[in-house]
């Protein structure tokens, strides 16, 4: 069993600050405008928030039973190797070190280098350099102890949290804005279907709560972990839910949905019904905060499970390893660093997260399917148990499983060739693995 970490540092603020500070990057001011646009009614869009949130919620309480079951490090990991085995377990982590998780940080660090030159016009050109120095800045953090990592973690996610409510409270309260923009507006040209609409836009806000899975990652670091891994995930999600509406609510009473031309177009009305000229700058500077304490987040959660696998013999040994004096993986988190400057500096990362979308997403919804397994072996086992089940987990595979399809259906080259690209994990998996664990 992986048991990596071990500190029992964090405490129940601390692992609900990684499902926020994680989940919330640059999505909250880019869907809301998607959302808008596609449905050409701000009432369906904030429905939309809301059953999505809902539906997130059925996952959170899924993950929640199954850290309660298993309050190890690895999170999806371990549930996928107690649930399906350890070849499953292993394609997980595969795709999770080489590509997702350093993917998803150069594409967090590179993005805040995009919006960081509307504060600072004179680093235009640097924005490469601007991510390299964002990741090993966050990395060296983490490195330097989780009790550090975890308090700057708790202070930046409370100044996010502060940064939107005060959007949201000038927006209402000086901004330029209108109760009428909550009016349904009539059918637009181009607009789709509204049954297609719903469709994508669950995704979109799907998207928008994804990762949230992955604080359980972390839980040989929780205390009590069994118990303060299930509120967190769900007092995370519910928080996210408020934010994602509340937010979604006063862009909506600055901008007109007739003026919803673009995400872009969007998100700078909204600043300069706020701010005026000076609009756009105070969002980049949210998006910045947002989109940094989101990859900070992920630097701290992804090295768990490259330890778990290492412990498990299923990685090089020296992943392992933590630092004696701060017990932190260093190394593990050092590797992770690597990759995502690699991908920085080589500049495809966002296409080949693209290509694994699909099939990370299905081992999410593998993962929550594990419950239904573990519960046949031992019903009463945990501390925590969902309500609804098995309504529960059913609810969450169920929309994942629609995401996965609906991307697949929208993007079937890049579906392919993510399913190549982990299938050759397949092999990989008699090399890594000891010859004591294939045994």
């Amino acid at each position: 069993m992986s048991e990596a970490g071990g500190s029992r540092e964090l405490g129940l603020w601390s692992a609900t600050a990684l499902v926020v500070g994680h989940a919330i990057g640059v999505g909250i001011f880019l869907t809301p405008a998607d959302l808008i646009g596609a449905l050409a009614s701000p009432i369906l869009t904030l429905g939309l928030w809301i059953v999505g949130g809902a539906m997130v919620l059925a996952g959170a309480l899924t993950f929640g039973e199954l850290a309660s079951r298993f309050p190890l490090a690895g999170g999806p990991y371990v549930y996928l190797r107690e649930a399906w085995g350890e070849r499953v377990a292993f394609l997980y982590g595969w795709q999770s070190l080489l590509v997702m998780d350093p993917g998803v940080t150069a594409a967090l660090t590179t993005g805040a280098s995009q919006y960081l030159v509307v504060l600072w016009p004179a680093a235009r050109g640097a924005e490469r350099a601007i991510a390299l120095a964002t990741i090993w800045t966050l990395a060296l953090v983490n490195m330097a102890g989780l009790k550090l990592s975890a308090r700057v973690l708790e202070v930046m996610t409370a100044f996010k949290l502060l940064a939107l409510g005060a959007i949201v409270v000038l927006a209402f309260t000086v901004g330029d804005g209108h109760w009428s923009n909550f009016a349904t507006v009539p059918f637009r040209a181009g607009a789709p279907p509204l049954g297609e609409a719903l469709a994508l836009g669950l995704v979109s806000v799907f998207f928008s709560f994804a990762g949230f899975w992955e604080a359980s990652r972390i839980a040989a670091d929780v205390r009590d972990a069994a118990r303060t891994l299930p509120r967190a995930l769900a007092l995370g999600v519910a928080g996210l839910t408020l934010v994602y509406v509340v937010t979604t609510s006063a862009f909506i009473y600055l901008v007109p949905a007739r003026e919803t031309t673009s995400a872009s177009a969007f998100a700078r009305h909204a600043g300069e019904a706020m701010f005026g000229p000076a609009g756009p700058a105070a969002l980049a500077a949210v998006v910045v905060l947002s989109v940094v304490v989101s990859a900070m987040a992920l630097l701290m959660m992804a090295p768990r499970l490259y330890v778990a696998m290492s412990q498990d013999r299923l990685f090089p040994a020296s992943l392992a390893r933590l630092n004696p004096s701060t017990q932190s993986p260093v190394r593990a988190t050092a590797v992770l660093a690597v990759l995502a400057s690699l991908l920085v500096m080589v500049g495809t990362f966002e296409q080949i997260v693209s290509f694994l979308v699909c099939t990370a997403m299905g081992f999410i919804a593998l993962a929550a399917a594990a419950l239904f397994v573990v519960r046949r072996r031992d019903p009463t086992a945990g501390l925590f148990r969902a309500p609804g089940y098995p309504l529960t987990p059913g609810l969450f595979v169920l929309m994942v499983v629609g995401v996965v399809a609906l991307v697949a259906i929208n993007r079937p080259l890049q579906a392919i060739a993510g399913f190549g690209l982990v299938a050759l994990g397949w092999p990989a998996y008699t090399v890594f693995a000891s010859p004591q664990r294939r045994r």
